[in-house]
């Protein structure tokens, strides 16, 4: 009985320990599982952290990009800011000079008006004399052709009249002896026969020019006249003198020799020195002299 009960005792203790040893074991075993749980967590955790440390470094780069990008969006906003106060500065001072610029120009362009104005009428009342001035040297020249028609149909005198210029063109040999520079007095005749006409056109001058042909001087003349040139100016003055003799006013007359170099026809023929041996009294423009 006693052994029985020990036994019965010693059964009991043993199945306490199992059970106290099932009990530990069943916590080791929970313990081991939330250790390895929290391992893997832990694991987890850390390659979360690396994750979100590379992301946040990345972020950080991307960040100091922006930071970056944005001074320099600043910098050029300020700067376009910068460029549109000079711009606009610029303008207007540019407006302003314009302004001044079309009120200079305004003013010009009025006094090119007033003067155009002026001009146009100035034209016009020259153009009036100029036509009376050409009636009067058409009426001059009729006159002439009048008077000396019958030098003009001997073929001594020529009259020719073209936009105001009137010539008289007369061969020599009726105004001079051979290789003389005197007017001689058939051809003082003549000549008055021009001085009513010459008298007449007040606003003109009057230009006596002598011409000779290409022969040269004789031997006896050449101490007086050394070349056609003198012979020329000598009867161009004598002309001239003759004319204001007759009352027309020395201060439209003038005088000039043009020898052998002005030639109207051919030299190389009696008929062509003739014509080239001549005095012509034109009739200009007083600024023409």
């Amino acid at each position: 009985m006693k052994r029985n009960a020990a036994l019965t005792v010693l059964a009991a203790v043993l199945a306490a320990a199992l059970s106290s040893c099932t009990v530990m074991k069943s916590t080791y075993q929970k313990k081991s599982d939330e250790v390895d749980a929290l391992a893997r967590r832990y694991a987890d955790l850390e390659a979360r952290y690396a994750e979100l440390s590379a992301e946040n470094a990345a972020l950080k780069t991307k960040g100091d990009r922006l930071a970056a990008d944005l001074a320099y969006v600043t910098d050029q906003r300020d700067k376009v800011a910068r460029d549109k106060e000079e711009l606009n500065a610029l303008l207007k001072a540019r407006s302003d000079a314009l302004s001044q610029n079309v009120y200079e120009l305004r003013g010009k362009v009025e006094a090119l008006e007033a003067e155009n104005a002026r001009l146009e009428k100035e034209n016009a009342q020259l153009a009036k004399a100029k036509e009376e001035q050409v009636r009067k040297v058409s009426t001059t020249y009729e006159d002439l052709l009048e008077k000396m028609k019958t030098e003009i149909a001997q073929g001594q005198v020529t009259i020719s009249e073209l936009k105001g210029k009137l010539t008289v063109n007369m061969v020599d040999s009726i105004l001079f002896e051979s290789g003389r520079a005197e007017v001689k007095k058939a051809g003082g005749e003549i000549l008055r026969k021009v001085v009513p006409a010459l008298k007449g056109v007040e606003d003109k001058s009057i230009r006596i020019e002598g011409h000779t042909d290409n022969v040269q001087i004789s031997a006896a003349l050449a101490s007086r006249y050394p070349t056609n040139w003198e012979l020329s100016a000598a009867r161009a003055i004598n002309v001239t003198r003759f004319l204001q003799e007759q009352g027309l006013d020395p201060a439209r007359l003038s005088a000039v020799g043009y020898g052998e170099w002005k030639p109207v026809a051919d030299n190389s023929t009696p008929e062509g020195r003739a014509k080239n041996r001549r005095i012509e009294i034109n009739l200009v423009e007083r600024d023409q002299r």
